[in-house]
């Protein structure tokens, strides 16, 4: 067969308007957010339902075609970048809310819907869909489930495989693997949803998703707490883990990043004009109106008492919450040059030495750098950005190479969120073995043996 059919074939099954080609693509699809992409795939495939992407890609295994499935394009690791050869297979039009069952307390829905509007649907019906991140309104469930999503609420709630119940998944033979349960318990052999969870589309793509639901909280607390050392940062998680039941968030922001952020024009925020060694944004939903903002304020209280907290805000008002928020959001670091972002795990008891080590092994390179330190710590995430001017013949993987050293040596993960892509891939031996790695070719290798599927991503 000549390269050419295969496009063709696609445009006779799927009609022209959902195979494009050349200009028509758009240049949005060169890349995610990362920006690492630098050319458009040889043809986007845009299918209107799980039958169509069947189609799409039993046509493309029999012309031995790579595909890479894209969502809402918010990742950070070039997982859904597609080559010059490649097709690009965009869930755009697979979009919609398909059921709520209140019974059951589950959404189904298609998996290009944007996570927000997945949110506002339960929202709707009075129930909440736990996974947030701050591309809700572009980022799309598949892409969400495909990469493991975590954002905010981790800490209370889980990562996104916690929080499905049922999938539907493509295989790369076109294969349609439907198992759109809507039970907490199902022990009848393997749990198959978790292998397509985490893989970055390249075991199969995702075209559907129970989501299981809880309660609609009815009221959020939330305080900016200042605090003198990371052990008192960990003996507050704990006591809030004991006290609250749990708390929807807790953000801890080392100084460089408060004083910076705080002084930018952009966050507009202040909650403390004294800087602190550590400050923590803790938050805590509940379903009593009267009680749990007490339960909250007394929490607050005893920590003071006990000498974990040197201060404490508790905001008044959502306008006052937000506020908190935008600090530890941060967006004022974009504004800096050559930024680099990292997104690592640890466990939690020794990401304060990391950090005090990752510092130093960054500044004894680059003495005038700029490192911040922040993140959702209760889950065991941090963020590092970075701001260093290269010196000739350095570049941003330099850094990759000191922080993800570190975090090998602290047995750390080289990915907390977004997964691995292509920018983490030479570094996924620094958080697992080689027989880990071995297991996970073989795994790639049964499903889709022609290595089709998002090639050159992951492994």
């Amino acid at each position: 067969m000549k390269m050419s059919d295969v496009i063709d074939d696609l445009r006779a099954a799927l009609g022209n308007g959902a195979v494009l080609t050349g200009d028509d693509i758009g240049s949005k699809h060169r890349s995610d957010m990362s920006m690492t992409g630098r050319s458009l795939p040889k043809a986007l495939i845009r299918p209107r339902d799980p039958a169509q992407v069947a189609t799409a890609l039993r046509i493309c295994h029999a012309h031995r075609q790579a595909v890479v499935p894209q969502g809402g394009l918010t990742g950070l690791a070039g997982g859904a970048n597609a080559g010059p050869g490649d097709i690009a297979l965009s869930l755009d039009l697979l979009s919609g809310v398909e059921e709520l069952d209140r019974e059951a307390a589950t959404l189904t829905v298609l998996a290009g819907t944007p996570l927000e509007r997945a949110q506002m649907a339960a929202a709707d019906a009075g129930f909440l869909l736990p996974l947030d991140l701050g591309s809700r309104g572009t980022a799309q469930v598949g892409g969400n489930l495909a990469t493991n999503a975590g954002g905010n609420r981790v800490i209370r709630y889980g990562m996104a495989r916690a929080q499905v119940l049922g999938l539907e998944v493509v295989l790369a033979d076109g294969t349609i693997l439907s198992s759109l349960n809507k039970m907490l318990k199902n022990n009848a052999g393997f749990d198959l949803k978790q292998l397509f969870i985490g893989s970055e589309g390249t075991l199969g793509i995702i075209t559907r998703v129970v989501f299981r639901l809880k309660p609609l909280p009815r009221v959020t607390s939330t305080a900016f707490c200042a605090l003198e050392s990371f052990q008192a940062v960990l003996a507050l998680l704990q006591k809030a883990e004991r006290e609250l039941g749990g708390p929807s968030a807790f953000e801890v922001m080392w100084p460089d990043f408060y004083r910076f952020v705080t002084e930018h024009k952009m966050t507009n925020a202040r909650p403390f004009a004294e800087e602190h060694p550590f400050n923590v944004l803790i938050e805590h939903q509940g379903l009593d109106t009267e009680n749990d903002p007490a339960r909250f304020q007394g929490f607050l209280e005893a920590a003071l008492e006990e000498g974990l907290l040197l201060d404490a805000m508790v905001a008044q008002n959502e306008k006052e919450a937000q506020a908190f928020w935008r600090v530890r959001e941060g967006y004022a670091l974009d504004t800096l040059p050559a930024i680099v972002n990292f997104d690592v795990s640890l466990a939690i008891g020794r990401i304060g030495a990391f950090v005090d080590e990752c510092r130093s092994n960054l500044s004894k390179r680059w003495p005038g750098g700029r490192f911040f330190f922040y993140g959702h710590i209760g889950d065991s995430n941090l963020h590092i950005t970075t701001c260093v001017d290269y010196r000739d013949g350095e570049d941003m993987h330099d850094v990759d190479e000191i922080v993800y050293r570190t975090v090998r040596d602290f047995a750390g993960s080289v990915s907390a969120e977004h997964g691995i892509g292509t920018l983490k891939r030479d570094y996924l031996g620094y958080s697992r073995t080689a027989e880990e790695i071995a297991v996970m070719r073989r795994i790639k290798t049964a499903l889709d043996p022609q290595g089709i599927l998002n090639p050159g991503k992951v492994i």
